[in-house]
């Protein structure tokens, strides 16, 4: 949501392209959400597979391919490779909780 309080004194002009910069990054990160949503739906189904098939909930060198891989995006993308893998470690790590949780369940 876009907010807007406390720039009474800002040119109409100017709010207007603030407003609309706002909006659209309230749909961007709305689109975000929704493909993490996405994202975990997948690798809850693999979590399922690897508990069922007694395979480790973490693929090391997987991770470390798709880390590589996230790196090279981000910096053709011109986001900085660091903060790719900083996210994608996060988002990792939650997947491997997930994972131990779903082969805790299988046990």
């Amino acid at each position: 949501m876009s907010d807007t309080s406390g720039t009474s004194d800002i040119d109409p002009s100017v709010l207007a392209e603030l407003t609309r910069l706002r909006e659209s990054i309230d749909n961007i990160d709305a689109a975000v959400v929704h493909m993490l949503a996405e994202r975990f739906k997948c690798t809850q189904q693999v979590g399922v597979l690897k508990a069922g098939h007694h395979l480790p909930p973490a693929d090391p060198a997987r991770e470390a391919r798709q880390i590589a891989r996230l790196r090279e995006l981000a910096a053709s993308a011109k986001l900085d490779p660091a903060f790719a893998e900083k996210l994608l470690n996060f988002i990792i790590a939650e997947v491997i909780r997930h994972h131990e949780t779903i082969a805790d369940g299988a046990r």
